[in-house]
């Protein structure tokens, strides 16, 4: 038709195009013959028909393929989709593979009506043109069978609309293919692929005539003979040349984001199983580092998403680039063809575009864990891992977990119940999967975090027996783990070179650097731990609060309390934490009774929280503390050990109020029930307690001048003498043999013992004993020192760990009457105004309305020295 039979052009429009070619059209015919064929065409019309009608699309031209329009992006691909799959169903019906290739472009067209003269002669109503035709054309050329290809302003447009196509459009993947130049267009265009689970090809098209990969200078042919020649030189290039790259920027220890399963097989014990399995297959790798689920969820929270959502590629990329992760990883499995298909796809966060996607096939469910650990090992090299690595550092899934669904699945929910905090919720799915299978190892471990979580570690010890037994069946980071967990319980001598093992085998697997961080802590070896504590911080960790608060307990032990401060808050301390405490205590150290009150928890949890006798001891508030102090025991319930220790801090208020009968009464109830509890034995974490319980005990009695109890107690520990190689137990006995030569006369004996001890983890108790030890052996100026030093560290007196903070009350209070026995030595000195500004600072801290007699009387002697 020529310009006469065209009625006005309209100015230029932004419109969808989609084109699409029926492969082998010609081919069909031939096969089929006229009659069949036309029947099949006449089926693709009415399901283009259909189709046209249901996504709002106009057809401007129809032959072996179609040519489209539509108003909106998302129309096209809808047509796009339901075009692919209806044509399956209708090779399907006559044993056929009916295939389209399809391209996807937006942009500007012009378009104009034929006339009605025009059209009755064979011209199409409506003309379209523009150099959007032939960027569609050239999409659709290029892709292959069954290949729906966008270009890059199709992709984002689609990709942005595509939950308005429901659950169906969750589950569309997506990859991108790089730059291409085609034919006729000056500039180079990403293009990308769109398609469902087991539909899509989801293989890169091959290059054409009119279009091919935009391949940099340095990788064409003629560039590449050089370079080979050079690189041959240096006796490297075959190798670099040869060797697969990332699809993405993926280092070492890079993180990744596992978006939720989906599962499109209608098997429901599939849901939560295979998700659990991916997981545990991917975490193998010391190369990559996965984002526990529980961390995932406290973004999505921060989001201010409903708890449950679907992580699903928008929601997983998002938290991805608020977490800082290098990329999102979609795992999906579908029924293909009667056999179950197991497929990932490895997703940039930043563009939401899959950059490559991996897939297994198994006959039935039961092969899906084998078809994970081909897909994650695949998945493992692309990002950069070698081999070597993937082979040393994985075991098969069923070894290390189940091969039986149903366990994997309530395990699973365990993890996802101990996420949430809901321990014996968690505890209970742990069981149930240790019911249906008794050697699932990994379901062991979850028993034994789950009590340990709520301070029932012996509940769980015989958890990890059976763990312990089942070693071998897991994955090498998971034996470290559970050989840690072991040494914590039955050889605490050595848990520190556990966890600081793991720490640097897995320095991304924050739970061993946090423990290293406790187990210095118990040490006193604070400024160590600090670098381990804040490793455990980073925001990829589940736990980060609570490492947080180990910051703050590490911070406080160093008089670091601005630090301590901040660190309590990053810990939650303003929503009720344990952390409050912890912050009312900073406050206390430093005097700050108003904000300390302030700061403490209104309800201070299920645990038996010493602090408060140690503050109200702290003013003076004699009748107070008592009165806390009486409580302490109710609140220990049936746990024997913590029972004895929460007698201690009553013994501590009697001595101070000046009971000592009534106080070294409780001291020998604690030690008998300590020494009873504590076998000769090789040591274990709860002998530890209970031995320096006993020894605290100990030199509380000492401080009354009875002898009696420490001897018993070191003729018992002669007997127990492996628990002395536990830190800090064996200084905290020196402190108690020191205190008994002192008392017996050799005060030289003591101070030379004690000397040997201080290297700066040493228990605050120590430096009372040197107090004391050089005042015997008229060292007065060192005695002073000691003073000094116990009125200065007072976050280390609230905050030194010992038998779970007992003894704290003690510190606490040594802190104060170091001030009196200042002033007490430095009046022996003959210097009588320096001994008045030390008495001054005690009368300041505890009121001498209010002191107890036998403190009123020593400060009388004192001041009757200075006329």
């Amino acid at each position: 038709m020529n310009d006469i039979g065209r009625l006005p052009l309209e100015g230029p429009q932004l419109r969808t195009l989609l084109l699409t070619d029926l492969v082998d059209s010609t081919g069909l015919v031939e096969r089929l013959g006229d009659t069949p064929a036309s029947e099949l065409f006449r089926e693709h019309d009415r399901l283009v028909l259909k189709l046209q009608q249901e996504w709002r699309g106009r057809l401007i031209d129809r032959s072996d393929g179609l040519l489209l329009l539509f108003e909106r992006p998302i129309d096209g691909l809808g047509f796009a989709l339901d075009y692919t799959r209806g044509l399956r169903e209708l090779g399907k019906a006559r044993e056929l593979e009916l295939q389209a290739r399809a391209g996807l472009h937006v942009g500007e067209v012009l378009t104009w009506k034929n006339s009605d003269a025009a059209v009755l002669v064979g011209a199409k109503p409506l003309e379209v043109e523009g150099l959007a035709k032939p960027m569609a054309a050239r999409l659709m050329t290029l892709a292959r069978p069954g290949q729906i290809l966008l270009s890059a302003v199709a992709e984002s447009l689609t990709h942005r609309a595509a939950r308005e196509l429901g659950e169906r459009g969750q589950n569309l993947l997506w990859k991108s293919y790089g730059r291409w130049r085609f034919k006729g267009v000056p500039e180079a265009q990403e293009i990308y692929e769109v398609g469902e689970v087991g539909i899509a090809p989801l293989r890169s098209p091959s290059s054409i005539a009119k279009a091919w990969r935009d391949t940099p200078l340095w990788r064409r042919p003629a560039a590449l003979a050089v370079e080979l020649l050079l690189v041959a030189g240096l006796g490297i290039g075959a190798w670099f040349l040869t060797k697969p790259q990332p699809a993405i920027a993926f280092a070492e220890r890079d993180w990744v984001v596992v978006g939720d399963l989906r599962n499109l097989t209608g098997e429901k014990v599939l849901d939560d199983s295979l998700s659990q399995a991916f997981r545990i297959s991917l975490e193998q790798s010391r190369y990559v580092n996965v984002l526990s689920d529980m961390k995932a969820r406290d973004t999505l929270a921060r989001m201010q998403r409903k708890p449950g959502t679907l992580l699903d590629r928008s929601v997983a990329s998002e938290i991805a680039l608020r977490d800082g992760v290098r990329a999102v990883i979609l795992p999906t499995v579908s029924e293909v063809g009667g056999r179950v298909r197991v497929s990932a796809e490895v997703i940039d966060p930043r563009t939401q575009t899959t950059v490559y996607a991996e897939t297994a096939d198994g006959v039935g469910a039961g092969t899906a864990l084998d078809s994970i650990d081909t897909v994650t090992a695949k998945l493992r090299g692309k990002l950069g891992e070698a081999l070597a690595s993937i082979e040393k550092d994985s075991e098969p899934l069923p070894q290390v977990t189940t091969r039986n669904l149903d366990a994997l699945r309530a395990y699973a929910l365990g993890q996802k119940s101990f996420a949430r905090s809901r321990y014996k919720e968690a505890q209970d799915f742990y069981a149930r999967a240790t019911k249906i299978d008794p050697e699932f190892a990994l379901a062991y471990i979850g028993l034994l975090r789950a009590h340990n979580a709520i301070n029932d570690l012996s509940g769980g010890v015989p958890y990890l027996r059976t763990a312990l037994k089942l070693r071998e069946s897991l994955p090498p980071r998971d034996q470290l783990y559970l050989e840690a967990w072991a040494a914590e319980v039955d050889d605490p001598a050595r848990a520190l070179e556990k966890w600081q093992l793991m720490a640097n085998l897995y320095p991304d697997f924050f739970r061993a650097s946090a423990n290293v961080g406790y187990a210095l802590h118990g040490r006193n070896r604070c400024s160590e731990g600090q670098s381990f504590a804040i490793r455990a911080t980073s925001p990829k960790s589940e736990f980060s609060s609570l490492s947080w608060d180990l910051v703050g307990r590490l911070a406080l032990c160093l008089e670091q309390y601005e630090k301590a401060e901040q660190a309590f808050r990053k810990a939650g301390a303003a929503d009720g934490t344990s952390a409050a405490l912890r912050l009312a205590n900073t406050y206390a150290s430093q005097r700050q009774f108003s904000f300390a009150e302030k700061a403490w928890p209104r309800n201070a949890g299920s645990g038996v929280p010493f602090d408060l006798v140690s503050i109200y001891l702290d003013q003076g508030r004699w009748k107070e503390a008592r009165k806390e102090a009486d409580g302490l025991k109710a609140l220990a319930g049936n746990r024997l050990l913590r029972a004895r220790e929460a007698t201690y801090p009553l013994a501590v208020v009697h001595w101070l109020e000046g009971e000592s009968e009534a106080s070294l009464s409780l001291l020998n109830s604690i030690v008998d029930e300590s020494l009873a509890a504590v076998p000769a034995s090789p040591a274990n974490s709860e002998a530890v307690d209970d031995m320096y319980l006993t020894l605290s005990a100990g030199l509380l009695a000492q401080r009354m001048g009875d002898t009696r109890l420490a001897r018993r107690i070191m003729r018992a520990l002669q007997e127990r003498r492996q628990l002395l190689e536990v830190p800090p137990l064996g200084s905290l006995y020196v402190a108690l043999k020191a205190n008994d030569l002192r008392m017996a006369g050799k005060t030289d004996a003591a101070v030379s013992t004690l000397e040997a001890t201080v290297d700066g983890s040493e228990p605050f108790q120590t430096h009372q004993a040197l107090l004391e030890a050089y005042a015997g052996a008229a060292k007065n100026e060192k005695a002073l020192n000691e003073a000094a030093w116990l009125t200065r560290n007072r976050g280390r007196a609230y905050s030194e760990l010992g038998c779970s903070w007992c003894q704290q009350a003690l510190n606490v209070a040594d802190t104060t009457l170091a001030h009196l026995r200042t002033a007490e030595l430095q009046a022996s000195l003959g210097r009588t105004e320096k001994a008045r500004q030390a008495l001054a600072q005690f009368d300041r801290q505890w009121q001498t309305a209010g002191l107890p007699d036998h403190l009123r009387v020593r400060r009388s002697a004192l001041l009757a020295t200075f006329n």
